[in-house]
């Protein structure tokens, strides 16, 4: 092997050591961006079931009035005519 190829052939293997470096770093990047969007989702819908569970005991009622209007609302126009 002539000096010229032994030197080509360190250069490629730096080279290659230092590509490895790098995909090990982006393949880490990703699976770190992966969990924590995981983490994101989780705490997101984390705090809307926990929202709604510390709101519906206020909710409850009002579609309860509600329910009741839309009910006394659809018996208006037979109370109007003088109806039942």
């Amino acid at each position: 092997m002539t000096p010229e190829e032994r030197s080509l052939l360190e250069r490629t293997y730096k080279l290659s050591l230092e590509n490895n470096d790098l995909l090990r770093k982006i393949r880490r990047s990703n699976t770190m961006s992966s969990i924590f969007r995981a983490i994101y989702w989780v705490v997101i819908i984390g705090a809307s079931v926990g929202a709604y569970y510390y709101v519906q005991p206020y909710v409850d009622p009002m579609m309860k009035i509600y329910s009741d209007i839309m009910a006394n609302a659809q018996n208006l126009p037979n109370l109007l005519r003088g109806g039942k």
